[in-house]
């Protein structure tokens, strides 16, 4: 039926539809005008608070330069400012960029570049990498925000945010802001030499948010830990976002440090928390664990990695009121794509779960085909959280946008029951002697050995296997474990061809700030294993 209304009018009725990102925290405020928003060190804010704050950082942005469709790029750890920042941006159509505050000068210096950014906001204690970055770019002019965490005052041509919090108009913006108008631009580190730029719009993020309230069983009474980078979609938009829309509580924590999450949880009587398996380990580990008040967490998820079954089993005696999800998906899923659920946990170990609530997933083959029940193929799916593409990449955005489905480079298989498990990754199965083995077989088994706290299992470049199957075992405090111990015990649990070729022993595995495995990493750091086709196994590394 045509649209024949003045445009005037269909101005208005656009106006009276509007539900955006930007418009979420505004909602909140009216119906929890008083409720504690957030917690950031010694600072507290109502929903009142924070929405004004919003409002005039802003404005603030606005009376800078900054108008809608603009990038603002934002480096800085967990705080208050990134949050208020997360949302002021949204209200003015202005494009966020949150970057990785791990990323050398190049690395930054490209995002900085590639997303076109007129503003950019850093925390003190990463100017150094930033400026070097701005540099790098050729960046001149533009907005230029400090956040003063360490308690540095900002350098020459540098505003502290604290004052565009605090001076700018506290009277909402009037800006018109369309459901699929870009709001976040999350760089990808991927496996290629340059991040992708995924945008995002509301679109995208609430059909998100409503899944994981859905099949999260998330709640405005929850009180969250958010220690996790905000930069990362998945800290960001699976919970402060989605806390913020239902008016929960979030505690704000600079960094997944396990000491400073335990505090945290005591201290606020937190109830949820989201932590990625090798974080959750590093809280059992934690000396705090048995001394201070945990029992008022109830709700715990994970994700990035499947969760090993002896670490469930562990949590479940120690925390025995906790219940636990499984949040599977990629930035260009807003993140979130299948849920496991807590009664499905033990069942069901490894699983990734089933299709959230607004998203359809199948099990394709190389022809876009979908393949039978248990079989392997990669991961596709079709939602409204999926992104708009990949800012100013034509090529990569058809590709991954082929026929109509997200393409998500994950292998998995889906049962007759509809649940899916995740194989691995593309880049993460390992091709040996004619056969494949997925790393994440290896690891659940090398995590039954008493004594492993950690492990990562990868592929090397090997000259008669083509790649050898290498693992890199962190034992638990305390604990002597041998090379030997651990391919006898390989032995009993794998097949030959499945079996570690090379086991190196290790203090500590590297990770991303999300708490990710970086097997890139540990593919380089032991690559020389092979130089000499030992068949044996390899050296100690601690």
């Amino acid at each position: 039926m045509p649209n024949s209304f003045a445009p005037q009018t269909a101005a208005s009725i656009a106006q009276a539809r509007q539900h955006t990102l930007g418009d979420l925290l505004h909602r909140t405020a009216q119906r929890y005008p008083d409720k504690l928003a957030v917690v950031a060190g010694e600072r507290r804010a109502t929903y009142a608070e924070f929405d004004e704050a919003v409002n005039r950082c802003a404005n603030s942005l606005a009376a800078r330069g900054l108008e809608k469709g603009d990038r603002l790029a934002l480096i800085s750890h967990n705080s208050l400012e990134f949050a208020v920042l997360a949302f002021a941006t949204a209200r003015l159509g202005v494009v966020l960029v949150p970057v990785n505050f791990m990323l050398n000068a190049e690395e930054t210096g490209f995002i900085l570049g590639h997303s076109g950014a007129k503003g950019i906001v850093i925390e003190d204690a990463l100017a150094p990498t930033a400026e070097r970055a701005i540099a790098a770019a050729g960046l001149a002019g533009g907005v230029r925000g400090w956040i003063g965490l360490s308690g540095a005052a900002p350098t020459r041509d540098w505003e502290d945010v604290g004052s565009w919090i605090a001076e700018g108009d506290p009277a909402a913006p009037d800006v018109a802001v369309a459901d699929d108008d870009p709001l976040r631009l999350m760089y990808t580190s991927g496996t290629e030499s340059r991040p992708k730029g995924v945008m995002l719009s509301s679109k995208s993020l609430i059909s998100q948010y409503v899944s994981c309230i859905v099949d999260g069983g998330m709640t405005p009474d929850d009180i969250e830990v958010h220690a996790l980078p905000m930069y990362h979609c998945a800290q960001l938009d699976c919970f402060f976002s989605v806390d913020v829309y239902l008016g929960a509580t979030s505690v704000i924590v600079p960094a997944a440090d396990a000491g400073t999450i335990l505090a945290a949880i005591e201290r606020e009587k937190a109830t949820k928390l989201f932590c990625p398996p090798t974080v959750w380990i590093s809280l059992l580990r934690h000396p705090a664990f048995d001394t201070l008040d945990l029992s008022s967490l109830r709700k715990g998820y994970y994700g990035a990695a499947a969760m090993p079954v002896e670490v469930l089993r562990e949590l479940r005696r120690r925390l025995p009121d906790l219940r636990l999800w499984n949040f599977y998906g990629q930035t260009e899923m807003s993140p979130v794509a299948t849920i496991l659920r807590p009664e499905e946990q033990l069942p069901l170990a490894g699983s990734a779960g089933r299709a959230a609530l607004n998203v359809e997933t199948r099990v394709v083959d190389e022809d876009d085909n979908p393949v039978p029940p248990g079989e392997v193929g990669e991961i596709v799916h079709r939602s409204p959280h999926a992104a708009l593409g990949y800012y100013d990449d034509e090529e990569k955005t058809a590709a991954a946008f082929r026929n109509g489905w997200f393409h998500s480079g994950d292998l998995g298989v889906i049962g007759e029951d509809g649940y899916l498990t995740v194989v691995d990754r593309k880049k993460d199965m390992i091709k040996t002697g004619g056969e494949n083995v997925a790393s994440r077989e290896v690891e659940e088994a090398l995590y039954l050995l008493d004594g492993v706290a950690e492990v990562a299992v990868f592929g090397i470049s090997h000259p008669h296997w083509i790649e050898a199957v290498t693992a890199v075992v962190v034992p638990k405090e305390g604990v002597e474990l041998t090379r030997e111990q651990i391919d006898a015990h390989a032995r009993e649990k794998l097949a030959g061809f499945k079996r570690p070729k090379y086991v190196v022993l290790a203090t500590s595995l590297p990770k991303n700030p999300s708490g990710k495995i970086l097997k890139k990493d540990l593919r380089v750091q032991h690559a020389h294993l092979a130089d000499s086709d030992r068949t044996g196994l390899a050296g100690d590394a601690r």
